[in-house]
């Protein structure tokens, strides 16, 4: 990836488009922002295909998101906290089990396990 200077921050162009980061939301992505979306998609992507490998009835995944930063530390991301809300008819020990595998075989988790205290919860909708 290549990233280029633009006023207020930066730009890179990557298969899907251009995409614009900056620590000021008027030009861009903040890099916090794209921290924990990466955890928090990758988590859902994950979770998504481990239900659906193990034949589970679901009609949707929602992953809402709380972060705790350190502002002593260069606002350092310390804690994603991701709750997932699953839309199906699911038995709670199936979604536990399926969060093990997931939390085992999201790459961004594995990546910043050392680093950020990530944490899930989960609520299931009939």
């Amino acid at each position: 990836m290549e990233f280029k200077m633009k006023e207020g921050g930066f730009t890179t162009d990557l298969e899907f488009g251009e995409l614009h980061i900056s620590g000021n939301e008027e030009y861009g992505f903040r890099p916090y922002q794209l921290l924990v979306s990466s955890v928090a998609v990758c988590s859902g992507g994950v979770l998504r295909k481990v239900l659906e490998r193990m034949r589970l009835d679901f009609t949707d995944i929602r992953v809402m998101t709380e972060v705790e930063r350190n502002e002593k530390e260069a606002n350092r991301v310390e804690k994603i906290h991701m709750h997932f809300i699953i839309t199906g008819d699911l038995k709670e020990e199936k979604v536990e089990k399926a969060l093990e595998v997931t939390r085992r075989n999201c790459s961004m988790v594995q990546s910043v396990k050392d680093s950020i205290d990530i944490t899930e919860s989960f609520e299931i909708k009939a």
